[in-house]
Order: C-alpha cells, then structure tokens, then sequence
C-alpha cells in the first residue's frame, strides 16, 4: 500500500474554526496550534444541507474517535499516518507521490509493528494548520510531521506526545557574503530583513531574541517555509529562521552554486522536541507508537539491525532483547495486542534508530555525533525504558 493522499476533511476544517495559538517552531517553522470551535458549516461539495442539519466538532469526535482507536486500525487493516511532505530529510513527497524520510520511516515502523507489513500505511501530507484538526477529526491516527511537544498542545489542544525522536532547537541562516558565519550571535542580525512563517511561535521566538539582544530587526512572514526560502534566494531576505534541522536540508538541496549559506547561534534559541503525536486518552495505541519507537531505540543500544535480526532472534544477546524479539515466553507484544514478533518485524522491515537516522539525516549532514539525538551511552538524549 504505502498510499499517500490529500486530507478529505476540508470540510470538517471549516467547522473547526481553526484559531492560531502559541504554535512552535517544529516542520520548516511552520507549526501554528489550533483549538476547535463548534460552529456548524455546509459541506465542502457545495451541496446544501437542510435549515435544520446542524453538525458540531462533539459530533465529528464522537463519529470518528469513539472507542478504542487500536481496534479500529486492527480492524482497517491500515495506518493512517500523518506527515509534512516538505520536510527536507524528515517527510518528502516524491513524484511518484510516495514519501520518504525519517518520519515517513516512523510511520512504517508503526505500521510493522501493527500488521507485520511496513507498508499498510496510508500517508496524508497535512499543513501545520491542518494536523492537529486531522486528529481530533480521526482523519489521521497519528502524526510523524516534525510536531513540538509543548504545553498547550499536550492539554488546550488535546494531544498527546510520544517519545521524543528528535532533539532540535531555533536558529538562524544567512549568506557568507552578507558578513555572517557560523559564529554570529543573534545581536548581528541587527536592521536585517528575517523571513520566517507566519503565526508560528517561530516567529515570537526571534521577536523575543531580538529583543532581549536590544536589536531592532524587520520581520517578514509567509505562509510556508517554501515561500520563505524563495525569498532569501531571491534576496527578498537577508536572514531566514526555523528549527535547526531544516535550515541543515534547506541548505543542503537549496544553496546556490557560489553561495554559502551559515547557521548560528551555535546554542539553538528555543528547545523544539520532536516526535509522534495522537489524540489523547488512547493509552493502547499509544502504547504500540511509544514501544515502536522504543523497540528501535533497544535494538540500536544492542546492535541489532535489520541485516542481523534474524539471528539475534535466533540466538538472543540477552533476556531483554528476547523478550523484545518476541523469542521469550515472557514477551509483552502479546498482552498490548500485538503479534510476538511485532518489533522483530520493525526491525527487520525497517531497521533500528541509527538506520533510520543515518538514512536520511546523515545525507544532509545532519550526525548524531556530540548531539543530544546520540545514543544515552554516547552522551545525547535517546533513551528507551526496559523491555521487561
């Protein structure tokens, strides 16, 4: 399967009545939060409904996440994943409208440890302003699109966060040629015209830098981080911000030929963790995406990877890895609904966290190495709680 679509909630968005709240920087910037209104719409066909046909965002909930979302997917026989699709590195749309990257991955290692198949996934390429909706909608079951885990997400509106697959932070680009390097500190971006998306605490977060350097800049936002890394190209800005990481894939696919873009402040101005995010109160599903991404996490910790997983099964390192393995009489996949050999078949399908990573972050230039997305025994931030 491995689909990739367009949300067919537009409708459902309209009733939404999407209000921009205190977003974070996670996917390109461009990362507003919505919170739901009830307010009834007609549908997006243009057909009219009845004077009397009143339709409230309880009554969408109730219609599409009642239950135990875990059995509903079961059931469906596929994932329903939602991604950016422009995300250099994380989720791309290709020509073909497949997706790769490392959220595109996640979602596959979800979908394995589900169905024991890869690639019965269905991914939807949402905006920033369309993932939270497509949630509570149930359009989609969970999102691997570069999402902040923060505050007002995990309780105004209403998500819950899974383990954090990616450490990253704000920070700055510019040109070489402009008289920046990597070692220019906020207080350098002084009178300069920065691009960024628009209702994106992005775009706070630089306000906020500036402010505190006692600078004066002039901010300028677009709708997306496309439109934003047009303008600096076309020299419209001399200095783009967002989340590390996709400033790294920007200039990577994107830097002209003779041109050398720089990245700075070395220390990031804003903590941006990224990882997957589900509707709340659904523990059993949570459970299976928490476990997957932990389930990787293990593996890379023993050196298990999808060249040698079949012989790890056959011959354990150690109890923990038999249980994970689904090779121990003791294992817990069968007790979350799973099959024994779910993570045996993240592994094999998809590899562990280093292959992800490595994949596709590393092309960009984007190591694990000395930074907090390096394994706990080498220094950075990647934990997985036991397997027993």
């Amino acid at each position: 399967m491995s689909k990739n679509k367009r949300p067919l909630w537009r409708a459902l968005a309209v009733l939404l009545a999407l209000t921009l709240v205190a977003a974070s920087c996670g996917d390109d910037g461009d990362d507003p939060e919505v919170t739901a209104a009830t307010e009834a719409a007609a549908p997006e066909t243009g057909d009219e409904e009845p004077a009397d046909a009143t339709t409230t965002v309880a009554d969408v909930v109730d219609d599409t996440q009642d239950g135990d979302i875990l059995e509903t997917i079961l059931a469906r026989g596929e994932l329903n994943c939602g991604v950016s699709g422009s995300a250099v590195a994380f989720s791309e749309t290709q020509p073909d409208g497949s997706q790769t990257g490392f959220d595109a991955d996640y979602c596959r290692a979800v979908a394995a440890a589900l169905f024991g198949d890869a690639e019965a996934v269905e991914f939807t390429p949402l905006t920033a302003a369309e993932r939270f909706t497509a949630v509570q909608t149930g359009e989609v079951d969970v999102l691997m699109r570069n999402t902040t885990w923060t505050q007002s997400r995990d309780t105004e509106v209403g998500m819950d966060f899974g383990p954090t697959t990616y450490y990253d932070g704000q920070q700055l680009m510019a040109r070489e040629g402009d008289g920046f390097s990597g070692g220019s500190q906020v207080a350098d971006i002084a009178g300069a015209v920065v691009c960024t998306n628009a209702g994106t605490t992005t775009e706070q977060n630089v306000a906020d830098a500036a402010e505190a350097a006692g600078i004066e800049i002039e901010l300028t936002t677009f709708e997306d981080f496309d439109q934003v890394t047009e303008n600096f190209i076309n020299d419209a800005c001399d200095v783009i911000t967002t989340d590390g990481s996709a400033l790294v894939g920007r200039k990577a696919n994107q830097q002209p030929a003779g041109e050398n873009w720089v990245i700075f402040p070395a220390t990031p101005i804003s903590k941006e963790p990224l990882g997957p995010t589900y509707g709340q109160n659904q523990s059993r599903f949570a459970d299976v995406v928490n476990w997957t991404v932990y389930a990787t996490i293990i593996a890379d910790e023993k050196g298990i990877t999808s060249a040698n997983v079949a012989d790890m099964a056959a011959n354990p390192p150690d109890a923990e890895a038999a249980r994970l393995l689904g090779a121990a009489d003791d294992e817990q996949q069968s007790n979350m609904g799973l099959a024994p050999d779910a993570f045996y078949q993240v592994i094999l399908q998809v590899g562990n966290y280093d292959e992800i990573y490595s994949r596709h972050l590393n092309p960009v230039g984007l190591t694990r190495e000395g930074s907090a997305n390096a394994g706990w025994l080498d220094g950075g931030l990647i934990y997985a709680p036991p397997a027993r």
